[in-house]
């Protein structure tokens, strides 16, 4: 047979295949089969194989699938494609790396209608379901007239016939008391839930243990069925509610006690995305667990025995006081505002009632004033609800004064609970200012988020400078930094993203009057529609010069001005929105015009640019 590849004699970074347009409005399953090959043990920058989505209307590449292992032998690899009215291509991308010895093959591509989870084992790629190899105790294929002394089984379910496949696990090797075989799933790529249902036969002379398992990314197992005693001798049908909100295996597990154990086979997984029991449960949506503070306080509230403990509030642009981490001029919450009468405050503020058993990563921006002891100022707690159990997850321990400063926490409990926000502190003198804002809550641990892949259109400026590169002019240039800028008085403590990570700034002491800086982008896809650029910039320092926004189109040689602002704006980081349409390629170019003073620090954080009109 025939298979494409790519290897270090091409010259080149990267070796990209297309796909013709596809447009499918069901859910699909691309399955890959795919390897990389390589005679070097260990590569500081090895070769990868990436897979990308090209939606239309999207000026960038979306990121599904990437693979950097090495192996021998053929792989596969599983990808679910959400149901989607928009056209698209699929882009497969081959990365040679520093490796020299190295060569990238795919064997086959193939996108079917339905869910990667789904399976008859009529193929010989088995969908992606490998088995975990064990001396004694395995899955095999069984079925395809294959008259193996041990088929007892007389047809597979799929077909019906003695020609049909379905996998089977034997007890005549047991050696030990509970040897278990497992079959394992691709892992989901895309949240799922509905019912999952497949058929199985067991027979048996001793207690057999046929389970299935979800296991997520840190190798946590939850059971979701079990086989009752009851013998089946015919195939018989299982369903089980599935809910999968972020990356999982499901886990066919069946434990023998004795050699006697018989047999347990399995056909025909398949899944739908109404629940089994007919009962139309709605998944939790995460973003109700959020909020901003823009229009109010979303679903979050106080408890009135307490007092007034969290206020909003909204600083009106200027120059001494911070202002809020969504826009840098609108409303966030502080504690402590009103000076009580007690020598002392508490401000509790409680979230939403969420579901026990789910996986959860907090987020959250907070930003200190005025404290001399920093510890237990902010503290956030779990409340459960069925008994008042309060669990400590997070509290400050020491941050930079007045910055806002991003926390995450992951969490998980079994029973449905509430997060509490708590601020307090014990005498008056104690006492300084607590400000939160942006509370954001996903599924799945924060770790597992960041393995997830980045929104394409979006640069934190944490790890690169992303799609931008700056134009050398002179001395006038942008730097990527973290902290505060060298200068005192002008630029930012920190950056928009974390409080702790990096942004691009323009140094104003080694630069001439009238000097200009340039941050230039690579060259995008043009699409039709308007789309949405959102950005942060940080312009303080008395002598501060101008930022510009500029549209180039591939084949224009004016630029378009978007956007421009002039002298000194904020202390705090304020958010900028573009909207702008082209439908052939383009750049967008950040420019910096320095003026007289040494106090004029421009710096640009977190720039996301999003298909559609600004919201």
């Amino acid at each position: 047979g025939h298979y494409i590849s790519v290897d270090t004699s091409y010259e080149g970074e990267k070796a990209v295949l297309s796909s013709p347009e596809l447009y499918s409005e069901e859910w699909s399953c691309v399955r890959l089969i795919y390897q990389i090959a390589t005679t070097s043990e260990t590569s500081p920058d090895p070769a990868r194989l990436n897979l990308y989505l090209r939606q239309e209307g999207e000026s960038f590449d979306r990121l599904l699938w990437s693979a950097k292992e090495p192996s021998d032998s053929w792989l596969i690899a599983s990808l679910d494609l959400m149901n989607s009215t928009k056209k698209y291509k699929i882009v497969l991308e081959g990365e040679m790396g520093q490796d020299k010895s190295t060569s990238i093959a795919v064997f086959e591509i193939k996108i079917t209608p339905g869910y990667c989870i789904e399976c008859d084992f009529e193929e010989n790629h088995l969908c992606g379901f490998v088995n975990r190899w064990n001396p004694n105790v395995n899955w095999f294929v069984g079925g395809g007239n294959i008259r193996n002394s041990q088929s007892v089984l007389p047809k597979d379910h799929t077909l019906n016939s003695e020609l049909g496949h379905y996998m089977y696990v034997d007890s005549v090797y047991v050696k030990h008391f509970q040897e278990v075989a497992q079959l394992i799933s691709p892992k989901t790529t895309a949240p799922m839930s509905g019912c999952l249902s497949f058929y199985y036969q067991l027979k048996q002379e001793s207690s057999i243990v046929f389970t299935v398992y979800l296991r997520d990314t840190s190798g946590f197992y939850e059971e979701i069925w079990k086989t009752d005693s009851a013998l089946s001798a015919d195939w018989a049908l299982a369903e089980v509610d599935f809910n999968v909100p972020y990356p999982m295996e499901v886990i066919f597990e069946v434990a023998f006690n004795s050699a006697k154990g018989g047999y347990v086979a399995l056909d025909d997984i398949s899944f739908s995305p109404v629940y089994c029991s007919n009962q139309t449960g709605t998944p939790f949506n995460p973003a109700k667990a959020g909020c901003n503070f823009e229009e109010d306080l979303c679903n979050f509230y106080q408890d009135h025995k307490d007092g007034p403990g969290w206020s909003r509030v909204k600083v009106k642009r200027n120059v001494y006081r911070a202002g809020d981490h969504t826009t840098g001029f609108g409303y966030y919450l502080l504690a402590n505002t009103k000076f009580t009468s007690q020598p002392g405050y508490i401000g509790r503020l409680y979230g939403p009632t969420l579901p026990g058993n789910l996986q959860f990563c907090l987020r959250f921006y907070y930003a200190l004033y005025g404290f001399f002891k920093m510890s237990g100022t902010l503290a956030v707690y779990i409340f459960e609800e069925n008994h008042v159990v309060q669990e400590k997850i997070w509290s400050v321990l020491d941050s930079p004064k007045g910055v806002w400063t991003q926390a995450e926490i992951s969490f998980k409990k079994p029973m449905p609970c509430k997060v509490v926000f708590v601020s307090w502190c014990k005498s008056f003198w104690d006492c300084g200012l607590v400000a939160l804002d942006d509370i954001s809550l996903s599924l799945g641990s924060c770790q597992a988020a960041d393995l997830f892949l980045p929104n394409p259109g979006e640069c934190t400026f944490e790890k690169d400078e992303c799609v931008f590169t700056p134009k050398k002019r002179g001395r006038g240039s942008w730097h990527r930094r973290r902290g505060p800028t060298p200068t005192s008085y002008t630029g930012p403590k920190g950056d928009h993203t974390t409080g702790v990570g990096y942004y691009m700034y323009i140094e104003a002491s080694n630069m001439v009057y009238g000097q200009r800086a340039y941050l230039v982008s690579r060259s995008l896809r043009g699409t039709s529609g308007k789309q949405c650029l959102t950005f942060f910039y940080h312009m303080y320092g008395a002598g501060t010069g101008l930022l510009s926004v500029y549209l180039k189109k591939e084949g224009d040689d004016e630029e378009i001005p978007l956007w421009r602002r002039t002298g000194e704006q904020s202390i705090s980081w304020l958010r900028g929105l573009i909207e702008y349409e082209s439908d052939r390629n383009y750049q967008i170019i950040f420019e910096a015009i320095h003026r007289v003073s040494i106090r004029s620090d421009t710096a640009i954080d977190d720039i996301l640019f999003q298909a559609g009109p600004c919201l």
